[in-house]
């Protein structure tokens, strides 16, 4: 893991944090909620654990008490047998992102005068060329290149009215897809909960150490995978030569019992026969014991030591394999919430996430993938235009999202509002809705009608997001 520059994050973000974490983690019970807060999505949900090693898991999943993990390999057999899913992956910049340091209009008086120290200086970093206001950080190089490729679109001043400007109600509305501090299913474990099967928990998967609550469902299984490289499948305190050899004379034994007119037997065989399927899938990913790299190998190289370059290489490696993945969800690099001292930390957190979904990009455009993967890269909400007195930004409104892929069209997806008409708390104002923008998601990359996941959906502008 690289090195970590900390700023403070406010109180509020770390609580925000602790208890969606308590709520995603069967068994302890509802968090206890501060009044005004909403139940994060997926709370209640029954959690288990899949396919342990001593200490490691590989899944856990969430919802659908009655699955049997043993149908996996079925729905990994269905999915090679058809036409391929598109996949949708939502990364999360966590904190509140300040898109006024993505894209700066480093020329505007009043941003100058707003920002006297953490202003982008006017003769760094390239114009953005959908709106020449605007500047890229040269952190952000990655993005610029996705974009000057015409694989990304940049949705400058996105929000929703009346701004909220607590993270977890903020974070809590973009998840469910609506201002309804009530709903308790994820925008997208909604679309599961419509399209997805009851026996393929990776149609949703979080990989993190718990649920993202926008794959929340009420109906279909989901997973959370906290480490890929964790994934072993073999039996406490045996290894080596004596694993495999154990493990093949299980399979010898259920391929033996597989016609027997017993039922006890038979039902063993076939969980065995299951078993043995699902290890072979996954048998590219099992960990070396001296924790050496798995054996699926990218063909392009991500930056080192980053996670989050490590998880979106399993992404594309799990693809690549035929693992029957629809939704996953992801947290970038870094933590946005930048009361303080930004500029030691936001370049850095940017420049990483930004070179990571470059590297992305490149490997699944080179595993023959690219047409098929959608990138929603999106924040809670910006950052106040005027910095504070201790060199960083507070809570703002509008913020920024983008989408990014080969299919995507390059376009402003709304406009820039600018800081010189702010709204009355002297925010950003937003131009577009971030419910215009998933409504744009299902419609058009999964070719769903969104008014069945988002309310009130056709309120809204949706923009034509592909080529």
């Amino acid at each position: 893991m690289s090195e970590q520059i900390h700023t403070r994050a406010c109180r509020e973000f770390t609580r925000a944090q602790v208890l969606r974490e308590a709520a995603a983690r069967a068994g302890n019970g509802l968090p206890l909620i501060e009044p005004g807060m909403p139940l994060p999505a997926g709370s209640g949900l029954s959690r288990r654990s899949f396919l342990l090693r001593g200490g490691a898991f590989m899944l856990t999943l969430y919802g659908a008490l009655n699955y049997n993990p043993l149908r996996l390999s079925d729905a990994i057999a269905q999915a090679a047998a058809g036409p391929p899913d598109p996949v949708l992956v939502s990364v999360f910049l966590d904190g509140g992102a300040d898109s006024l340091s993505v894209l700066a209009p480093v020329e505007d008086a009043t941003y100058r005068r707003l920002r006297p120290t953490l202003a982008l200086s006017p003769d760094i970093g390239t114009p953005f060329g959908d709106d020449t206001r605007l500047r890229w950080n040269p952190a952000a190089d990655g993005l610029r290149i996705l974009h000057e490729e015409g694989k990304l679109a940049v949705a400058p001043s996105i929000g929703y009215t009346p701004a909220d400007q607590s993270h977890f109600t903020s974070r809590h509305y973009w998840e469910v897809g609506d201002t309804d501090p009530r709903l308790q299913t994820g925008w997208l474990g909604r679309y599961l909960d419509a399209v997805g099967a009851p026996d393929n928990p990776l149609q949703g998967l979080s990989v993190d150490y718990s649920l993202s609550p926008a794959l929340a469902p009420s109906k279909v299984p989901v997973a959370a995978l906290a480490n890929p490289r964790s994934y072993r499948f073999g039996h406490r305190n045996v290894w080596g030569e004596v694993d495999e050899a154990m493990i093949d004379a299980i399979e010898r034994m259920g391929q033996a019992s597989q016609g027997s007119r017993d039922n006890g037997l038979r039902t063993a065989a076939d969980a065995s026969a299951q078993s043995m399927k699902l290890r072979r899938q996954l048998l590219p990913f099992a960990t070396e014991e001296d924790n050496a790299p798995p054996g699926i190998a990218s063909p392009v190289t991500y930056p080192k030591d980053e996670d989050f370059g490590e998880q979106l290489q399993f992404v594309a490696a799990m693809l690549a394999i035929g693992l029957p993945l629809r939704c996953v969800a992801i947290r970038a690099a870094g933590g946005y919430d930048t009361h303080d001292q930004q500029r030691e930390s936001f370049d850095k957190d940017l420049k990483s996430a930004a070179d990571c979904l470059l590297a992305f990009q490149r490997d699944l455009e080179a595993r023959g993938l690219a047409d098929r993967v959608l990138v929603h890269i999106w924040s809670e909400f910006g950052r106040r235009p005027e910095e504070n007195g201790s060199n960083g930004c507070d809570h703002g409104a509008a913020g920024m999202a983008m989408v990014m892929g080969s299919r995507v069209r390059r376009q402003l997806l709304g406009e820039f509002t600018g800081v010189d008409v702010l709204d009355e708390d002297d925010n950003m104002r937003p131009s577009m809705d971030f419910r215009a923008l998933h409504g744009a998601i299902l419609d058009q990359w999964f070719n769903f009608d969104a008014a069945r996941v988002i309310p009130k959906v056709r309120s809204y502008n949706l923009p034509a997001i592909l080529n």
